[in-house]
């Protein structure tokens, strides 16, 4: 296994998506070595663990290429920082965000956070 930026990329899991894309990469030059960088830049965005992608789902938050993009520079923001658990709160809800591993751990729209009380967190980001 191949580990960087406390994400494990399964080398099984790039060579299969080699193989299944073998066709369409040797037409468009695209190998293995193509295949790991993709793996390796990707390990440096957030995941969405299962409960926040269910999360999400519930409570129709829309994750757009624009979230994302806020989300990775809070979390790139907070890391500098030292912080490791990190609540980011912008006009789509609230984000915990578990910043070692790079994941959102759960998610709430902003009507649900008035109810709620934050634990666990030692920073907090504004969007």
């Amino acid at each position: 296994m191949l580990q960087k930026l406390n994400q494990t990329v399964s080398v099984q899991q790039l060579r299969l998506e080699h193989e299944q894309h073998s066709s369409i990469g040797r037409e468009q030059g695209a190998g293995f070595g193509a295949l790991l960088q993709n793996a390796m830049e990707d390990s440096q965005n957030i995941r969405f663990s299962k409960h926040a992608a269910a999360r999400v789902e519930q409570r129709g938050i829309e994750v757009t290429d624009s979230l994302l993009k806020d989300l990775n520079q809070a979390v790139g923001k907070a890391r500098e920082k030292g912080a490791k658990d990190v609540v980011v709160i912008g006009q789509q809800g609230a984000f915990i965000v578990n910043i070692p591993n790079n994941v959102v751990v759960t998610t709430m729209t902003s009507q649900e956070m008035k109810q709620n009380i934050f634990t666990n967190i030692d920073s907090a980001v504004l969007l």
